[in-house]
């Protein structure tokens, strides 16, 4: 069926066998059997009739359905529903974008539901079929094998951005630093906020998953979740710590800019200074006037000429030791 990726039945840790979804319901009245399906953008049809098989609540269903959800964690009686946003790097490892992962769990099912994410659940499925002794514990261990896998695709996403962060610092504090590098600050300060609008709310689904109010997941299955808690708290942190030194980065920019500005209004200032000088005297004997009787002395051009030259390398002087050229 189009969107069914597998619908696999397991007793007792051991993989049992496949399962239509027409036949869900009736292998779930089997004692000690759970059901693990797989759905990849499923269609209205197709949940729908997940949906009576399993007995979904309509509101989960309605959100699943509408997909672009924020990630959360909601109860409907004894099952629980979860989103989960998968980080995905482009090619060019310069673009980061959300997909979408929706999982229902019960009792005795999991139901999970992959919208926009090219990455497979097969490695989960794997991983969880060769340890019988922890898939013996049910849906509450599938539903962390998920989280684990979901949560782990974070660190290479933020180990890119990191290289990009450490590359932007060369280029705010080197001799170049024009437009491209901005526009480059505010994708990377983008993607950031991309990773933390993911990873924030894992905190706090963690912390309800290792309560006591989900009947669920058994009480020897919460300490995994404290694991998927750790993961979340370190990739939070770390996005914290390249936010704040890519702030930083660019504050110690615009504040050498700033330096760099002052220090050239200083020595443009210096210059004005001296240049006045001679502009002084030449103005002054600019001037139309007919009684200048310096004008008919012999000694009088050599001697404001020399004026001139001794004040303006006087300033220059008191400029040059005062640092302003």
């Amino acid at each position: 069926m189009d969107g069914v990726v597998s619908s696999v039945a397991y007793s007792e840790g051991r993989r049992l066998r496949d399962v239509t979804i027409d036949d869900i319901s009736e292998v779930l009245k089997e004692p000690g059997v759970f059901v693990w399906v797989g759905l990849q953008d499923p269609s209205d049809d197709l949940l729908g009739q997940i949906q009576k098989e399993f007995g979904l609540h309509d509101l989960a269903i309605e959100d699943a359905r509408a997909a672009h959800q924020r990630a959360k964690l909601e109860q409907y009686g004894d099952s629980i529903f979860l989103v989960l946003r998968p980080a995905l790097l482009s090619a060019d490892q310069m673009k980061v974008s959300l997909g979408e992962a929706h999982l229902f769990a019960g009792p005795n099912y999991v139901v999970s539901i992959r919208h926009a994410t090219p990455s497979t659940y097969e490695a989960v499925r794997n991983r969880c079929e060769s340890t019988p002794a922890l898939l013996r514990k049910g849906p509450g261990f599938v539903l962390y094998a998920i989280m684990d896998f979901v949560v782990d695709q974070y660190f290479p996403v933020v180990d890119a951005l990191e290289s990009q962060l450490e590359k932007l610092e060369d280029e705010i504090f080197g001799p170049v630093f024009d437009r491209a590098s901005v526009e480059r600050i505010y994708d990377l300060k983008r993607n950031l906020l991309e990773i933390k609008r993911a990873v924030a709310p894992l905190v706090d689904i963690c912390n309800r998953l290792m309560r006591f109010d989900l009947p669920i997941i058994p009480e020897d299955g919460r300490p995994y979740f404290r694991d998927v808690y750790d993961h979340a708290i370190r990739i939070n942190e770390e996005v914290d710590r390249q936010r704040e030194l890519l702030t930083s980065a660019l504050e110690a920019r615009l504040s050498l800019t700033a330096v760099a500005q002052n220090e050239a209004m200083k020595k443009l200032a210096g210059w004005a200074a001296i240049i006045g000088v001679p502009t002084l005297v030449a103005g002054v004997y600019g001037m139309n006037f007919k009684f200048m009787p310096e004008l008919e002395w012999r000694y009088g051009y050599p001697l404001v000429m020399g004026g001139m030259v001794a004040v303006c390398a006087f300033l220059y002087v008191r400029f040059k030791r005062s640092g302003w050229l």
